[in-house]
């Protein structure tokens, strides 16, 4: 029988740290994740009120828009869609996992193209350098002074081919640049523009010449995302707009890198209530001590848990899933349809897993379905 864990705890008045309530008490042998108090306002700052019903019209018609211009490039793959977009209302960073040709890069562009930003494809490559990506300083002859030239990072939306294939030391500088939001040449910082994401590909039929992601460096991309091939009339409707030459044109702009900007302060200001918050703790909580919650076959499989990187990935995700429904406030519902791609490359898994053919899903499955739902 699986343990619950408890989302009605009490908070002590004293000391304010979070106690059990006294008709609940954890089975023998069983720990149950410390409930965190309620904070006094679920939001990014006391004095910010929850969006009304105009700035919910305005996010819903420009939200909208944006969905449409994806649309209409982009052929079926609606997760990836949605991936794209809380990654853009929340400023976090995507991994992506698929075979070549499933419209990664389509995606990527035309995203950029509708809201009016720059656009920069990486091909990773082993001899790739950080100095490739972040740039460098070039001596001038004439002048005898050394120029700063800057590197493809330096754009609105960045992505990174086939990350796995460059080194540790040029994925280490752009790891950097994503956490930092700055580049450093010489001894001068230049700070990234505004918006910024980077969507990063893996391919995972060539393990031949690639440096793998470290576990602690996928933790800083907010999401990881898998894409599976399209459906057969999916595959037509592709070939039809190629004929009619759709994919071949540019998006038109129906967003401005300052609608962005209104739209991600929108954004953090979705209500999100105390015993959501306390849910998606309870999931971390709950990856961290898989053995009390989840079947033990299943639990054997469990090297580490997630970091509170997951939690925070996990609010600001739900808070932006939430805006693209058209909801001001966060449900459990939004917790669960992120909980795969916040946890994926989060949950480590041994190598037993590996050698029984367990995918990570099934496991984040159980440790979601371990807990109450509130």
């Amino acid at each position: 029988m699986q343990g619950k864990v408890n989302t009605d705890a009490s908070v002590d008045d004293h000391d304010g740290s979070a106690v059990l309530p006294s008709n609940a008490s954890p089975a023998p042998g069983r720990q149950v994740p410390p409930t965190p108090p309620p904070p006094a306002v679920a939001g990014p700052a006391a004095s910010a009120p929850y969006l009304d019903a105009e700035e919910l019209s305005w996010a819903r018609e420009r939200i909208g828009a944006l969905s449409a211009a994806l649309s209409a490039k982009v052929v079926g793959q609606a997760r990836l869609q949605e991936t794209l977009l809380v990654a853009l209302l929340t400023g976090g960073h995507v991994l992506l996992e698929s075979v070549p040709g499933l419209a990664k890069t389509t995606a990527a562009a035309t995203l950029a193209q509708a809201v009016g930003g720059r656009f920069h494809r990486i091909q990773c490559t082993p001899d790739l350098l950080p100095s490739d990506i972040v740039g460098t300083q070039v001596y001038n002859q004439q002048s005898g002074t050394f120029e700063t030239q800057l590197g493809p990072v330096h754009a609105n939306f960045v992505l990174l081919d086939e990350i796995n294939r460059s080194s540790a030391k040029t994925q280490s500088a752009m790891l950097e640049a994503m956490q930092e939001r700055q580049t450093s040449i010489g001894n001068r910082s230049y700070a990234l523009p505004d918006p910024f994401l980077v969507l990063a590909t893996q391919n995972p039929i060539e393990h031949e010449g690639t440096y793998p992601l470290p576990e602690a460096q996928m933790d800083r991309f907010m999401l990881k995302d898998v894409l599976d091939y399209p459906s057969p009339a999916e595959e037509a409707e592709i070939l039809r707009r190629i004929d009619a030459g759709i994919l071949g044109t540019a998006a038109d702009p129906v967003l401005s890198t300052t609608d962005v900007g209104r739209l991600q302060q929108l954004a953090a200001r979705v209500y999100i209530d105390p015993s959501i918050v306390n849910y998606l703790v309870g999931i971390g909580y709950v990856t961290r001590h898989p053995g009390d919650y989840i079947p033990p076959r299943l639990a054997a499989y469990v090297d580490f848990g997630a970091s509170p990187r997951a939690s925070i990935a996990f609010a600001s995700a739900a808070r932006a899933r939430a805006l693209i429904d058209g909801r001001n406030h966060v449900v459990p519902d939004d917790v669960k349809a992120l909980a795969h791609r916040v946890l994926r490359h989060r949950v480590t898994l041994t190598f037993e897993a590996l050698a029984d053919d367990v995918p990570v899903e099934t496991v984040v499955d159980a440790m979601v379905g371990g807990i109450r739902t509130p």
